[in-house]
């Protein structure tokens, strides 16, 4: 098994962890935000697409951490933060530049009409897994 640990610093970066982080799935009581500490982070069960080519069974999945930091402000919309068990799917992460600075919006764009919107003064993102992989028989498909 190997553990994936990447940090992104620009736009680039953060396009390699929304792919890994494709079809990730984690609760609403998975994710917390720290206003002190300006840290928004969830824990997540991220599919793992960089084996999904090998020819095999079955599939993987890994606990992951997704750590942005450096967040400023979060928004969300279609997500009832009380259903602390209602499960959601990631499917991308994007970047939008505020004027000339390195300041923007993250969005973290959901299934359904569910997005998370953070404001960051930067781009500084870690994604780690965090637990064991376990085998999957489904492969997330998209139309």
């Amino acid at each position: 098994m190997t553990e994936l640990k990447l940090l992104a610093l620009d736009t680039d970066d953060l396009g390699i962890i929304s792919a890994h982080m494709q079809d990730a799935v984690f609760k609403v009581g998975d994710v917390r935000w720290s206003p002190p500490e300006r840290n928004f982070s969830l824990a997540a069960n991220r599919f793992v697409w960089e084996k999904a080519g090998e020819k095999r069974k079955g599939f993987e999945r890994h606990r992951a951490a997704l750590v942005f930091k450096r967040v400023e402000a979060v928004r969300s919309t279609g997500i009832d933060r009380n259903r602390t068990d209602d499960v959601l799917s990631l499917l991308a992460i994007t970047f939008t530049r505020k004027g000339e600075g390195p300041e923007g919006t993250v969005e973290l764009v959901l299934s359904g009409t569910a997005t998370i919107a953070l404001d960051v003064e930067c781009i500084e993102v870690a994604l780690a897994d965090i637990g064991g992989a376990w085998e999957t028989a489904v492969r997330p498909r998209h139309p």
